[in-house]
């Protein structure tokens, strides 16, 4: 396929409207969140067996939900900025994720000290979004040349000097220390990248235009779930928590 220019690709006069399609992706994924979550619960609280949770096959599903999100972020972020770049919008959206990703650090570190979220989901988000925007004058190629290095360099290298949680975000650590979600830079950055050059190569063959409105209550519930996404993910463990505890404990 010829190479085309992001300004060739993304025409600043085109306004792009919201995809049905990427909102049911996500509420699918948050859903997952929530499932996965739950059983997570479950198997704290005793009322399933502690493996279940744990089982790699099951660990494989939450990488799934990670690297889902991660994609939408670059696919999201072409969308967003196809009717030219909103600085403003976007600073705003990213001072509620930094906000969200430091509330989910602060109670993780209460609560699982020993395992609280350094650098989770939204950590990773919050930065993908930024290197996003950095690498969005880049060609596509060299974007799809950068995914393919960050997605490789995270399996492909390691140090002890990395191990400090300080340091572990990065993805370089041998030994990362443990927390109840993680999600380093290298190579989870990398699906981001995919998913900007995806979404330009998808503009530049005209693919949107398969893009359909959705109907139907199922299409419909799930592309309000992907559309508050954020909120469902900052308050379902506290719901899910707040009706499991009291119910196990008067079931036990």
């Amino acid at each position: 396929m010829q190479e085309l220019p992001a300004s060739e690709i993304l025409d600043p006069k085109t306004s792009i409207p919201r995809l049905d399609i990427v909102d049911v992706v996500r509420g699918i994924a948050i859903a997952g969140v929530v499932l996965f979550h739950l059983v997570w619960d479950l198997a704290f609280l005793g009322v399933i067996p502690p493996g279940i949770s744990v089982h790699p096959l099951w660990l494989l599903f939450g990488r799934l939900l990670a690297g889902t999100f991660m994609i939408l972020v670059g696919v999201s972020l072409v969308l967003a900025t196809a009717g030219g770049f909103r600085r403003q919008a976007f600073l705003r959206r990213l001072v509620v994720l930094i906000v969200a990703a430091v509330i989910i650090s602060v109670v993780t570190r209460v609560i699982f000290p020993q395992n609280f979220v350094y650098f989770g989901i939204l950590h990773a988000i919050a930065v993908a979004s930024v290197v996003g925007v950095l690498v969005s004058r880049l060609s596509t190629s060299v974007i799809v040349g950068l995914g393919f290095a960050t997605y490789a360099l995270g399996f492909l290298w390691t140090s002890e000097t990395f191990d400090p949680r300080w340091l572990a975000w990065t993805g370089f650590a041998a030994s990362p220390p443990p927390s109840n979600d993680f999600v380093p830079f290298f190579p989870w950055i990398g699906l981001t990248l995919f998913g900007i050059a995806g979404t330009r190569i998808a503009f530049a063959r005209n693919l949107v235009r398969y893009a359909r409105p959705l109907h139907g209550h199922t299409a419909r519930s799930l592309a309000w779930l992907g559309r508050h996404s954020l909120t469902i993910y900052l308050i379902h463990q506290p719901i899910l928590l707040g009706l499991l505890i009291p119910i196990v404990n008067l079931t036990g």
